[in-house]
């Protein structure tokens, strides 16, 4: 009799622990089905599975499957165990802990992410609401008509507050490698901020100021009567039909203007390009100043030559002084210029050498008469004074 007991308690114990399993498995099955169809039903209800599916994805079929597999594979992991296969679970237990453990920061993050898209949406809901305040000031910006600054501004305050709330939302999952870079990027373009509307701010009272002196100056100007004094100083023929009291507030406008320009550069600490600004202002002022000077002297020989031809009808003398004339400006005016100054001495000499040696020759040779008739005339006029 104890044998027979023997045998059906070793019969039922070497049964027992397959029999286990496999109920095991049955009942976590039927589980995870019903579990599947109630996640199923959920998202098909709240209405998320028409927000979030598309042609490709179901979201309740994908989210239903997920969980149904978690759940298989957690009544596998309790139905091998239960054989006795504990070394098989080892790598399996590791990964589930550490995914179990991850479940947490996953909802934080997506509850982050979630909050954050929602402020931002609403915050930039009410800026949309209060568009018709923001567009009256739109025409005094002279702005195009297909810029709608209220879209712009509704997109700027979403990125304002959604970006930094998804960064956190990173930083929760504590995936370095994106949330490190994207931190100190946000930090970067965060403290650039004040720089920037430092920036604008100047650049505004430039444009405002510039404008406000650049009319006061034509105002001016005008009551100055400063087309007449041109008209009379003979400068109306390089002017043309040009009003000179706009011609001068515009250059001091854009003068304004870049110097406005020049110290948000400064504030933006763009370095280098603050360096490029400088030199090209100083080369733009070093040319403007030498076409000035090309100007009077053209002014100078012009008027000259004018006066000279009324009281003597020689052109010859009359052109040898009107290149004098602008040779010598010329030179000033490429020197002022900083253009390769020794070869503007060079060309110049070149040049005064040249007109003194073609008068020398054409006189010396074959011109002895024209010359004596010029110094004879010359003489006779002296005389009469």
């Amino acid at each position: 009799m104890d044998q027979v007991l023997n045998t059906y308690n070793n019969i039922t114990g070497s049964l027992g622990n397959p029999i286990s399993s496999l109920l095991i498995v049955l009942l976590g099955w039927g589980i995870a089905r019903i579990i599947k169809r109630v996640v199923r039903k959920i998202t098909n209800n709240s209405g998320l599975n028409k927000t979030l599916s598309n042609d490709k994805i179901n979201f309740g079929a994908l989210v239903s499957k997920l969980i149904y597999s978690l759940i298989m594979v957690f009544v596998f992991m309790l139905a091998l165990e239960k054989l006795g296969m504990t070394s098989v679970l080892e790598p399996v237990k590791d990964l589930l802990n550490g995914f179990t453990q991850f479940i947490p920061n996953i909802v934080g993050a997506g509850l982050v992410a979630y909050i954050g898209y929602m402020l931002a949406t609403i915050v930039s809901e009410l800026i949309g609401v209060s568009g018709e305040a923001i567009q009256k000031f739109t025409p005094k910006l002279n702005l195009p008509e297909h810029i709608d600054l209220v879209v712009i501004l509704r997109k700027v305050v979403f990125i304002f507050i959604f970006i930094p709330l998804l960064i956190s939302a990173l930083n929760i999952l504590n995936i370095n490698a994106v949330s490190e870079p994207a931190t100190n990027m946000l930090q970067s373009f965060f403290n650039a901020i004040p720089k920037v509307l430092v920036a604008s701010l100047i650049i505004i009272i430039f444009t405002i100021g510039g404008k406000f002196l650049s009319n006061l100056l034509k105002d001016l100007l005008d009551s100055l009567n400063l087309n007449e004094i041109f008209k009379s100083a003979q400068l109306d023929s390089f002017i043309g039909k040009k009003n000179i009291e706009k011609l001068i507030a515009n250059v001091v406008y854009a003068f304004i203007i870049v110097f406005g320009l020049m110290t948000a550069i400064d504030q933006l600490q763009f370095d280098k390009l603050s360096e490029m600004m400088n030199t090209i202002v100083h080369l733009a002022g070093n040319v403007l100043f030498g076409l000035i000077i090309l100007a009077i002297g053209n002014w100078i020989a012009h008027v000259a030559v004018k006066n000279f031809m009324k009281s003597d009808d020689n052109k010859f003398i009359a052109s040898i002084i009107k290149t004098a004339i602008l040779a010598i400006f010329l030179a000033i005016g490429l020197r002022r210029m900083g253009i390769a100054n020794d070869i503007i001495n060079l060309a110049f000499g070149i040049t005064l050498g040249t007109v003194a040696l073609t008068i020398v020759l054409s006189f010396g040779l074959g011109g002895r008469e024209a010359a004596g008739k010029q110094m004879e005339r010359i003489l006779n006029r002296f005389n009469k004074k």
